[in-house]
């Protein structure tokens, strides 16, 4: 886990390098090690033993100022193989999903890891089905490599779409083609009260699972999309970046009120 509190870099830490230009780079530190890019090399040597905030120069005299990945500098950077939930969306999904420390969470879809880290580092108990093994062992491999070891954190290599085996939880939080094939299984293994939360892509999607939590003992629905828009402010200069994150996805949420 994070430890708080200034430190210096360590080899097998990840840093991030950060370019006049704003470009960003994620590197992973070893001792003798090389960041090579058209701007020259950058010895990882500069960077072990020092705090965050220092600024390195490349072997021809480029600036890269050296921190920690935040979570979502890591989502963005990290190995992947399924499409990944972006930042944008995952501190939504954090607050639709209401989770809390010791939250005994149900994930499916796990993908590349993004949920999962960001449930884990709220505090979350997560249990993962995550039917691709390549999947399964990439995400374990992204949590170990930002949060640590030893996490309350178990993939099973098995489908959603077949049942949930653990019960009494606290959320449902799925990342899956068809979540509505999900519903039934999700009001067996929450508890009352529980929240379920799904992230889809399409239009047609958001329909299906709509009529499938319409005939559930799930209520209080909403589905929302989250467009993100930076802005440029340079001096007196201030006004909406040209471009933006637009659509993602959409989170869908609903509540477990009896069955």
């Amino acid at each position: 886990m994070t430890v708080s509190g200034p430190r210096p870099f360590a080899a097998g830490e990840r840093a991030l390098l950060v370019d006049s230009k704003a470009r960003r780079y994620l590197i992973t530190l070893a001792e003798g090690g090389e960041f090579h890019t058209h701007a020259g090399i950058t010895a990882h040597d500069d960077i072990l033993g020092q705090q965050e905030g220092l600024t390195v120069r490349s072997t021809s005299g480029a600036r890269y100022t050296v921190v920690r990945p935040t979570l979502s500098d890591f989502v963005l950077k990290m190995p992947r193989g399924a499409q990944v939930v972006y930042p944008k969306d995952l501190g939504p999904l954090l607050m639709l999903a209401d989770i809390f420390p010791g939250a005994r969470v149900f994930e499916s879809g796990v993908g590349s890891g993004a949920v999962s880290m960001t449930l884990l580092r709220a505090g979350a108990e997560v249990v993962g089905y995550e039917l691709r093994s390549d999947f399964a062992a990439r995400a374990r491999r992204n949590v170990e490599s930002f949060l640590g070891t030893g996490l309350p954190y178990r993939i099973e290599e098995r489908s959603a779409y077949e049942g949930i085996d653990d019960s009494d939880l606290d959320r449902v939080v799925l990342d899956l083609p068809e979540p509505w094939r999900v519903v039934k299984h999700a009001e067996a293994a929450l508890r009352p009260g529980g929240i379920f939360v799904a992230y889809v892509p399409t239009v047609g999607q958001i329909a299906q699972l709509g009529e499938e939590l319409a005939g559930s003992a799930f209520a209080m629905v909403q589905t929302l999309e989250v467009l993100q828009r930076t802005w440029h402010v340079e001096g007196q200069s201030v006004r909406p970046d040209h471009r933006m994150v637009g659509h993602t996805g959409f989170l869908t949420s609903a509540r477990l009120l009896g069955s």
